[in-house]
């Protein structure tokens, strides 16, 4: 087993799924995901997003507004069942997937969006997770979608069931998402974090103390400290936009999250649309692990 800061793009083709968990923590709160919306026009039309961000130093690529039902990233020059192999063959990453757990009986705190099956976190949807062969996926919510913990709970069972070793499963919430009672510090506690990790969710996601309301990093620490009692991971997640602020509020965010005991330090990719500011990643990357250890991941050859 290598730490992920050692890991070239062929140690990513032979250690996938939950296999990566071990990885992570032997890396030390040093690992970066970049959120990307698959949907988007990239930013240089000669290449992807997710290209982009691995570029700049992301460890892992986390695709958002992704239907599983029918597969496709702006500037993938493949679709359907290839789409997230061809997007391995071009960045050496591993490559995970949002879905949505939408709660039809949620009591709405603003207009819901109707999504696409292919989104969500049904039965069928962790199948076509399988069969794409992604490495882990997580369940949260985006703006105005109507997700709760109550059905993320459900959905953790459902993919812990279909997924198995395939692909490790990340839970919880970067805001309210249009859920009354579940934002800011009310978004999760310590009852929550234990139904998720007893359900089988390998990683437990917290918003970074700073992007919503009343979460300090007291009160992060304590969450995490949670998690890491029960032997999960902790990512504390930048899911409001601010991955589209300055640099030096990047370098303060990331350096709390390593105080409040990140394992996995998420960015978003509302920065520009559909994706983090690039310098952010880099300098994000830079706060918490350092100029060689980014530098090595930014440079570092697809065929090593």
């Amino acid at each position: 087993m290598k730490r992920i800061l050692n890991c070239f793009a062929s140690d990513f083709k032979q250690v996938k799924g939950r296999d990566l968990l071990d990885s992570i923590r032997a890396s030390e709160g040093r690992t970066v995901v970049s959120e990307i919306i698959c949907s988007v026009q990239p930013l240089y039309s000669e290449i992807s997003n997710p290209e982009i961000v691995a570029a700049f130093g992301s460890d892992f690529l986390l695709l958002n507004l992704f239907d599983v039902n029918n597969p496709s990233i702006e500037g993938i020059d493949s679709e359907g069942s290839e789409v997230i192999k061809r997007l391995k063959e071009l960045t050496g990453r591993p490559v995970g997937v949002n879905l949505e757990p939408v709660d039809l009986d949620v009591e709405a705190a603003e207009q819901l969006l109707e999504l696409p099956l292919g989104r969500t976190a049904t039965t069928d949807s962790l199948v076509k997770v399988k069969e794409l062969g992604l490495d882990f996926i997580c369940l949260t919510g985006n703006p105005k979608t109507g997700v709760s913990n109550k059905e993320i709970l459900t959905a953790i069972s459902r993919a812990k069931n279909i997924l198995g070793e395939d692909a490790f499963i990340i839970a919880g919430k970067m805001h309210g998402a249009g859920v009354k009672g579940e934002a800011g510090s009310d978004i999760i506690d310590d009852e929550t974090i234990k139904a998720f990790i007893d359900a089988g969710a390998d990683v437990i996601l917290i918003p970074s103390p700073g992007t919503v309301p009343g979460i300090t990093v007291e009160r992060a620490n304590k969450w995490v400290s949670a998690v890491h009692k029960q032997n999960a991971l902790a990512m504390l997640t930048i899911g409001t936009s601010q991955e589209g602020a300055d640099s030096d509020t990047i370098r303060r965010l990331a350096l709390q999250n390593k105080m409040v005991g990140a394992d996995i330090h998420h960015i978003g990719d509302g920065g520009y649309t559909g994706v983090a500011i690039p310098e952010n990643i880099m300098d994000y990357s830079i706060a918490i692990r350092g100029k060689r250890h980014t530098y090595i991941r930014m440079a570092a050859s697809i065929n090593r």
